[in-house]
């Protein structure tokens, strides 16, 4: 499904015959704003009897189906519930996308949307957040069946107010982007092709830099290519740098693991464990994902990206467990679990992006680990953080765009359990039940170089199996608002770091 959006002022020239389908906000038991109590005037006063009588509460996402009565050209009016109170932006992108559901359901190929913002409430930031609900709720993946064709939903908007169609686009395009690398199997997306699909981001105008093997060689990246030593196809890093105008000269570091797929090398995974292994790059998805959607609005914003891209699998050139890796920051790991590789990428690419670019700070994102799935289930991902006012900020704007986060423990009592006799470190804690998260993470500090850093565990978060409000089965783009919402709502702050 495409969106196209025209804006036009209101007024009784407003060509309501033009559209099918006329729809109409209600904020709760409150009445209907000045332009939608207009149109409801003009039929009578039958649109607020068909609520009424159909106890309609307006409720966040409801939406009412009224047929159109007498004096309007169009098929039906939908009476589309905003929430009754305490209505935050993440509502208004829910009812959006609530909105372009129902829409495609009754197969409705164009709307008019009359919107009227609600006292006292700031109506280019509602307007925008539901136009990107609806963007975000008509994703369709490019191999999904032929029977589940593309609907073309043609949608005006009469306002008063202007939304940021630009931001609005930039971040349904950096969620679509990030969707669509996690839906791609490893058949269509490997660490061979990986760079090809980054065309959006060089037309964006992002600078990208691709390590191949004997780069990583040359440079000491050991433990990335100790993971990627067991597939045909070797591993690679890439760098991507966006720097807009009048941006600082310190970037921020956006870290991810790039895993197109995990059998878990020599410790192999079961069949179903195995499954949605293409998604183990969901990190690096959301990375890649943000930096279009900052690109795209060309913010003043200094960004680096760095991803490792690989795939575990099983050969006689696999790592094996008691193997003792050196890594890029010359600190040497015993490896305990195959399976747990993606900290062994995160070492290598972590420390790079710390000592080639310095940083004002770092964010890394990973499906790193089961442990954090089963302490926190499907609400929350895992927070790691060396700095409180990072945290404080990444948990706000998760809380704002619905990829909500728990601050879990970073604590030095976590460094006994990665004591090795033979190395610096031990890959993974002894007992693999011990708190496996707080221990990756625990891990992953060393090669922070004393950045501020936050490690974003997202292990669940990458797919979901069934549809959801903004996002059908498959690929969610997690991350990617959480990203964009916090570094442009952060920028004052984040520029004195």
């Amino acid at each position: 499904m495409s969106v196209a959006v025209t804006k036009a002022g209101p007024g009784p020239e407003t060509p309501i015959s033009q559209a099918r389908v006329v729809v109409v906000l209600s904020y709760g038991t409150e009445s209907f704003g000045p332009k939608a109590a207009a149109l409801d005037l003009q039929t009578g006063g039958a649109i607020s009897r068909a609520v009424e009588a159909a106890r309609f509460t307006g409720a966040e996402g409801a939406c009412l189906d009224v047929l159109a009565p007498q004096g309007l050209g169009c098929a039906r009016v939908v009476v589309l519930g905003m929430g009754a109170e305490a209505r935050t932006s993440l509502g208004a992108t829910r009812s959006g996308a609530a909105l372009a559901r129902h829409l495609e359901a009754a197969a409705e190929p164009s709307a008019m949307l009359i919107f009227d913002t609600a006292e006292g409430e700031d109506g280019a930031e509602t307007l925008a957040r539901l136009l990107l609900g609806v963007r975000l709720r008509n994703y369709r993946f490019a191999l999904m069946p032929a029977s589940e064709k593309p609907f073309a939903l043609a949608l005006e908007v009469i306002s008063d107010v202007e939304a940021s169609s630009a931001r609005v686009d930039a971040v349904a395009e950096g969620v679509a982007l990030a969707r669509d690398l996690v839906n791609y199997p490893a058949s269509h997306l490997n660490p061979d092709n990986f760079p090809d699909f980054l065309e959006p981001l060089r037309r964006a105008g992002i600078e990208i830099e691709v390590l191949d093997a004997d780069d990583l060689s040359r440079l000491g990246m050991n433990a990335v290519l100790a993971v990627g030593a067991g597939s045909a196809r070797p591993p690679k890093v890439i760098v991507m740098r966006y720097r807009g105008e009048d941006s600082p000269a310190a970037p921020l570091a956006l870290v991810g693991k790039g895993m197109c797929f995990d059998a878990g090398g020599l410790c192999i995974k079961s069949g179903p464990q195995m499954f949605g292994m293409k998604a183990d790059m969901g990190g690096a998805a959301a990375v890649i994902g943000t930096m279009l959607a900052l690109a795209r609005q060309k913010r003043a914003e200094h960004v680096v990206g760095v991803i490792g891209v690989a795939e575990n699998m099983l050969s006689g050139a696999s790592y094996k467990p008691g193997d003792i890796v050196t890594t890029l920051s010359g600190k040497t790991v015993e490896v305990y679990d195959t399976d747990c590789e993606g900290r062994m990428v995160l070492a290598d690419i972590l420390y790079f992006a710390a000592s080639r670019y310095q940083p004002r700070a770092i964010v890394d994102l990973a499906t790193l680990t089961y442990s954090v799935m089963r302490g926190l289930g499907h609400v929350f991902a895992g927070l790691f953080a060396t700095h409180d006012d990072l945290a404080a900020g990444l948990l706000a704007a998760g809380e704002k765009v619905g990829e909500r986060f728990w601050r879990m423990p970073l604590d030095p009592a976590y460094d006994a359990g990665l004591y090795s006799p033979v190395a610096d470190l031990r890959q993974h804690a002894r007992d693999l039940e011990d708190g496996d998260a707080p221990h990756a993470a625990a891990f992953l500090r060393n090669f922070t170089e004393g950045r501020p850093w936050v490690h974003l565990d997202i292990a669940g978060k990458e797919l979901i199996d069934e549809d959801r409000p903004m996002a059908r089965s498959g690929g969610s783009g997690f991350g990617v608002q959480l990203l964009e919402e916090w570094i442009t709502s952060q920028a004052d702050e984040l520029k004195r770091l």
